[in-house]
């Protein structure tokens, strides 16, 4: 019985691990699905629209072809349609009740809105050279490599594959160098689950009975050596004197117990050793997450989400959402995060080389006056500090501006991660257009000990305040102005009681005080006098989460000097002769000019608090013969 047992567990344990292997061989469904498509018109852009990346669930595995430069970028769908503006381009998009993608061309718009009319051409007519010569000489494309508004961008040659997962909302933006069409082949690729959750306990399963087998089989052997047989009963009758056998040898009794070599002892160990291996291998082969079932995994509901209670109807609850859509941050953190690091290699870069030129690319307003009076200075005076640079991460804070369009703005703080002794810095930027990179405006270092209040995260971000806003202490229109007057007159300024003087450094400087030492430093042949004015560059203000807000201005500090006996006076060589390049000596005199740019916090209306300074930075902006 036990041999027929055995051969039962042989049988289901060769089903059962067979159909295990199976599943993981033959049975085995693909590990991914693929969409594809070819685009046959020439477009310079063409953009993998949002349901076409969203075909299938999982992450995208997007591969593009079709040019000897290939360029990938994605970012939010409104901030892509923005950079193309008028351009036309290719749509791809997804077919639901067809399973494919679509294509779809974009027709430029023209000024007013309105697709521009096209005319057929004349059956009789020929191209004129002209127009021949125009289409040999046209401009190419705009490249949509580097710009500030995409997540992410790739290149590559002829073939680009990568992997991205992108959430609703987001669009691929594809392109060439700009001299070629953009790459039409397209396939997107999503991962499928090919586990196979049964094969792992079959194939267990099936070398335990495999075992089990092995068990009944020697069990079987050992039983039926025991039992020897049956025996035969002699008959009954006198007992006669037997001839005693023959003694056996030594090797005859080995033989007879057992204890011996025998031929079939190789063959045993060998049957015995056959399942010690290969179960261990059957079981090793089934090891991986995808042969067994997740027991972690909580089940799924079939019941859809309920959505929240509200007391509007659905038509205004609609259109709600959608005019509240309409209001984006005007970055992300991981946009922010790659905008900070090209910001910080450029400066790196443009500070040695001192390309006034190309320094426009990235600084505009107080931040380009600073950078570019020191790049003049260091022109002649070698020994002259350079500006501090601008570090790329870690970013402390990322306030955006709540933006429907352009231009936009945001503030951030990042922290040096070098050299922890320096002030972390304060940036405010601003991008005037899509096609625009953003552009440092202020650059600040945060004040010791500086007391930043709570803001909305970034994926909400703030609502710029208006200069006449009347729900803060100070309208930020005025913050400038009077500020600029507490530097000149000190505690008798009007304004003086808005600004808390405690750890003011820029008061104790460029104030009273500072300007009472410089005045003491000149010889008394000579008079100096301080005027203050509001810099040109708007005033930014973004609202902090006690209604209060951020602001950051800029102020420019005129030193005049002049003589008092009839005599002349001139710069001392430095940065002042540098920048003005002025080496002579004047009767009416000669000025300089320090921009000062200060971030401020002001609280709302009611609160007990005073207007507080966050960062500051100031730098010799300018220096001339008083005219």
């Amino acid at each position: 019985m036990r041999f027929v047992l055995a051969i039962l567990a042989f049988a289901a344990a060769a089903v059962m691990i067979g159909f295990g292997i199976a599943q993981r061989t033959v049975f085995l469904e693909p590990d991914r699905i693929s969409l594809g498509t070819v685009v046959e018109e020439q477009a310079d852009y063409i953009v993998l629209e949002p349901e076409a990346l969203a075909a299938q669930p999982g992450k995208q595995t997007i591969t593009v072809s079709g040019s000897e430069s290939v360029l990938l970028a994605y970012g939010r769908t409104d901030d892509v349609e923005a950079w193309l503006g008028d351009d036309s381009y290719v749509s791809v998009g997804y077919d639901a009740d067809a399973g494919e993608f679509t294509n779809e061309v974009v027709a430029a718009q023209a000024v007013d809105g309105e697709t521009p009319a096209t005319t057929e051409p004349e059956a009789t007519a020929e191209p004129e050279p002209e127009a021949e010569d125009a289409e040999e000489t046209a401009e190419p494309a705009v490249s949509p490599a580097g710009s500030d508004l995409w997540l992410d961008e790739l290149t590559g040659e002829r073939t680009l594959t990568t992997t991205v997962d992108v959430p609703e909302g987001i669009s691929v933006i594809l392109a060439s160098d700009g001299t070629e069409p953009a790459p039409g082949r397209i396939v997107v690729a999503w991962p499928l689950d090919n586990s196979t959750p049964w094969a792992g306990p079959l194939i267990a399963g099936g070398g335990l009975v495999f075992l089990v087998g092995i068990a009944l089989v020697i069990s079987g052997v050992l039983a039926h050596r025991r039992s020897r047989g049956p025996r035969r009963n002699l008959p009954k009758g006198p007992k006669g004197k037997l001839m005693r056998a023959p003694r056996p040898t030594r090797s005859q009794r080995a033989a007879a117990s057992g204890a011996g070599p025998r031929r079939t002892s190789g063959r045993a160990r060998r049957v015995a050793l056959l399942p010690v291996l290969l179960v261990p291998a059957i079981a090793l082969s089934a090891c991986s997450s995808d042969y067994w079932p997740d027991l972690a995994t909580a089940p799924e509901t079939s019941a859809p989400a309920t959505p929240a209670a509200t007391d509007q109807p659905a038509d205004e609850a609609a259109e709600g959402d959608e005019a509240e859509g309409e209001v984006v941050p005007a970055v992300t953190v991981p946009q922010m995060e790659r905008i900070m690091r090209s910001v910080a290699v450029f400066t790196t870069e443009v500070d040695e080389s001192r390309d006034i030129q190309r320094l426009t690319e990235r600084f505009a307003g107080p931040a380009f006056q600073a950078r570019k009076a020191n790049y003049v200075i260091r022109g002649s005076v070698t020994d002259h500090p350079a500006l501090p640079a601008i570090p790329a991460a870690p970013l402390t804070l990322t306030l955006p501006q709540q933006a429907t369009g352009w231009p936009r703005t945001v503030l951030t703080i990042a922290k040096n991660s070098d050299d922890e002794t320096v002030a972390p810095t304060a940036l405010v930027m601003r991008q005037e257009s899509p096609r625009e990179n953003y552009k440092v405006v202020y650059a600040t270092a945060l004040v010791p000990d500086a007391d930043v209040p709570e803001v909305a995260p970034a994926s909400i971000g703030a609502p710029p305040i208006s200069p006449e806003f009347k729900g803060l202490i100070m309208p930020t229109g005025q913050v400038a102005a009077a500020y600029a007057d507490v530097l000149l007159k000190g505690p008798e300024s009007e304004f003086a009681e808005f600004f808390d003087p405690e750890g003011d450094v820029v008061l104790q400087q460029l104030g009273v005080e500072g300007q009472k030492a410089t005045a003491e430093g000149l010889p008394d042949t000579a008079d100096i006098a301080f005027t203050n004015a509001v810099g040109d560059s708007p005033t930014v203000a973004l609202a902090t989460n006690d209604s209060g807000a951020l602001v950051t201005v800029s102020i420019n500090q005129t030193e005049k000097v002049t003589p008092n006996d009839g005599g002349t006076v001139g710069f001392e060589p430095g940065p002042g002769r540098a920048l003005s390049g002025f080496d002579d000596k004047s009767a009416k005199g000669v000025q300089r000019v320090v921009g000062i740019q200060l971030m401020f916090y002001v609280p709302a209306v009611g609160a007990d608090e005073q207007i507080r300074l966050l960062g500051w930075s100031e730098s010799l902006i300018g220096a001339s013969e008083v005219p």
